[in-house]
């Protein structure tokens, strides 16, 4: 039997973490980015940095995951204020729901208004290509698990939130935009999640792809979900980094993943860049929290 989610202690844990990172930077996001398999050298042109090790931020999930950095960093990029996650932890760790969505709601504790996912992730639509970025028009949630099971967080949003625009149509334009703008082939999809960390079998893509999916991965599903409890604007970018299983005729490996990303690194970052500079401010705001317990200014 799952044990109940102490809402109590689990708001202490939030303010105890946003307390550590506030006793290092007192910078406030606007948009927080959480940068996955080998995307960590986005966060290395953030100008003002303050770099913060997860192990220095109190109660905080600490990825086991090659490739995840495991560091905060706080700065300007293109003009806009940011927080970069470099690296995530997930279900197949070992954590629970609210464990893997803990830096969403510490991050909108600090004051971002915006959340910017990235994951690498295998191919389903068999019009993609190793290397394509997919922007995520929506999800499908294959996880079986949600962030928002338990207590509700009434202080961060609703008990039923809606998930109809999960991803928002207006950032979907904008990184339209900007793929448009920079030469970016931009693929557009809907992204399955698993709990993983077995990658997929042949007559799982096969299901995956008849239920409308065109990308499989382990991630961002939960954190969206959570950003957009909280009230955030919540877009979404996947590399696909190899044909899912069926498609491919190699044994997939987490290395053949992260080489994937690599190459794709410029196009990648450029569109992110061009996303980060060029996100609106939400109107209205979401309403801003206070320190203690989550509760609305």
């Amino acid at each position: 039997m799952t044990t109940p989610l102490d809402a109590t202690a689990y708001l202490h844990q939030i303010d105890a973490a946003v307390r550590s990172i506030r006793q290092i930077s007192d910078q406030i996001p606007e948009i927080g980015v959480v940068l996955g398999s080998g995307l960590g050298y986005l966060a290395e042109e953030v100008e003002q940095a303050n770099t913060i090790l997860y192990e220095q931020i109190e109660g905080f999930p600490l990825t086991s995951v090659q490739g995840h950095a495991g560091k905060l960093v706080l700065g300007e990029l293109g003009g806009r204020k940011v927080a970069f996650f470099c690296g995530r932890v997930h279900l197949y760790e070992g954590f629970a729901p609210h464990e893997v969505v803990f830096p969403i709601r510490v991050l909108r504790k600090l004051g971002a208004h915006t959340l910017l996912l990235t994951n690498a992730s295998g191919g389903i639509n068999r019009d993609f290509e190793a290397g394509d970025l997919m922007m995520l028009t929506d999800h499908i949630n294959y996880t079986c698990q949600n962030p928002l099971v338990g207590p509700n967080l009434q202080d961060f949003g609703p008990r039923f939130p809606d998930m109809t625009h999960i991803y928002s149509p207006n950032l979907q334009q904008v990184a339209r935009r900007v793929a448009l703008e920079h030469g970016i082939s931009l693929r557009e999809g809907v992204y399955l999640a698993t709990l993983g960390p077995s990658y997929e079998t042949p007559a799982e893509i096969r299901f995956f792809r008849t239920i409308g999916a065109d990308a499989v991965g382990m991630s961002t599903v939960l954190e969206a979900i959570a950003a957009r409890h909280a009230q955030m604007q919540v877009a979404a970018v996947s590399c696909v980094a190899n044909l899912a299983a069926g498609d491919h005729h190699a044994e997939l490996t987490h290395e053949e993943v992260t080489e994937a990303v690599n190459a794709s690194r410029e196009p990648f970052a450029a569109l992110l860049k061009g996303l980060i500079a060029a996100t609106p401010t939400p109107d209205p705001l979401p309403p801003a929290l206070s320190p203690v317990f989550g509760t609305p200014l």
